[in-house]
């Protein structure tokens, strides 16, 4: 396998999984240091109550792995925020993000050979899938078609978790308002170089995902990845105006053309009916909107690091900032530092 001859950094978001964590990031520093020149591993724990963060922290001793970091979020988050967490921290030329359970780190070669001959994002999607639930199967359907309506693309099969970004295209994500929020569909919208692939390898294990917590990313995801939800809006309210005024005409035909229509009942009812529907779905859709709104300005932070730290060992051979020094006293020449790109 040749070595590519970047700096690459690999985001794992992991819970609960303290018994397997040292087999899972041996494996994968194992394939890394075959695949690039270098690389750093970030592991992201999404508030695990097990002993996840103990096993991690043991880890990054002396003894333990090279080239770790840790971040260990006090509360749990959905895996796009938690995610977000490692690439806002990644320094490396591309960015590597994928499930260590359900995601395939030995197809990674093949992700950056399309990422370094010019693809800014590139996309593997696993054909193999673990076992969900019925109705979560059913409501992640109708959320991909309605997703594929509004957007204009499949998210499984279009933009699925495993990814490799340029640091261009993180560097683009940070500009926007919410990036935890739109770094799912960002890439795949944004207008950047893309490529897809597919390839089929059992997952380690399936992780369960609760329903009501899916629907809720979802409607998250529909009202921040599309302007759909509040053109809905408009349309009702130009529709409400529309019917009002063609309501309006006909009362003034009936009132012309019959002589036996009791006096008020007729418009009165019929008007009170239709505008109520009307309003009751306008505010339906506006109270969605609203209360999206809301949750992004009054909940705080997404989320917060209780702990950090890093490997003792790190095997970057470059470092920033920092000049080696002659037997005499002298100072070596060394090459300027890597720009970031």
């Amino acid at each position: 396998m040749k070595s590519l001859p970047i700096f690459l950094s690999v985001v794992f978001t992991v819970r609960n999984q303290a018994d397997q964590l040292e087999e899972i990031l041996s494996d994968a520093i194992e394939h890394l240091s075959r695949c690039v020149a270098d690389f750093d591993l970030i592991v992201v724990d999404n508030a695990s109550d097990d002993d996840s963060v103990a096993t991690l922290k043991a880890l990054t001793e002396e003894s333990g792995l090279p080239n770790l970091q840790v971040y260990a979020l006090t509360k749990r988050v959905d895996t796009d925020t938690a995610s977000w967490v490692g690439l806002e921290n990644a320094l490396g030329d591309f960015v590597a993000v994928l499930d260590p359970l359900t995601d395939d780190v030995s197809f990674l070669p093949e992700m950056l050979d399309n990422a370094v001959t010019g693809a800014d994002v590139v996309f593997a999607r696993n054909d193999q899938h673990g076992s969900q639930g019925v109705g979560y199967r059913a409501a992640n359907s109708i959320f991909n078609r309605l997703y594929k309506s509004f957007s204009g693309i499949h998210p499984a099969k279009e933009a699925p978790q495993y990814r490799v970004l340029s640091k261009r295209v993180v560097n683009f994500i940070l500009q926007h308002p919410q990036p935890a929020m739109t770094y799912r569909h960002l890439p795949a919208t944004g207008g950047f170089a893309r490529v897809n692939l597919s390839y089929s390898s059992a997952p380690r294990a399936s992780r369960p995902k609760p329903l009501g917590e899916s629907v809720d990313r979802g409607m998250r995801q529909l009202v921040s990845a599309t302007r759909t939800p509040m053109r809905l809006v408009t349309s009702l309210s130009l529709f409400g105006a529309i019917a009002n005024l063609l309501y309006s005409l006909y009362v003034i035909i009936v009132a012309v053309a019959k002589d036996d229509v009791a006096p008020g009942w007729v418009s009165v009812s019929l008007q009170q009916s239709g505008m109520f529907l009307l309003i009751s779905l306008v505010l339906l859709v506006l109270g969605e909107y609203i209360l999206h709104m809301a949750s992004l300005s009054n909940e705080g932070p997404l989320y917060h690091v209780a702990q950090e730290f890093t490997s003792s060992q790190m095997t970057r051979s470059e470092k920033l900032n920092i000049e080696d020094v002659a037997p005499d006293g002298g100072e070596l020449t060394e090459p300027a530092a890597r720009p970031f790109h």
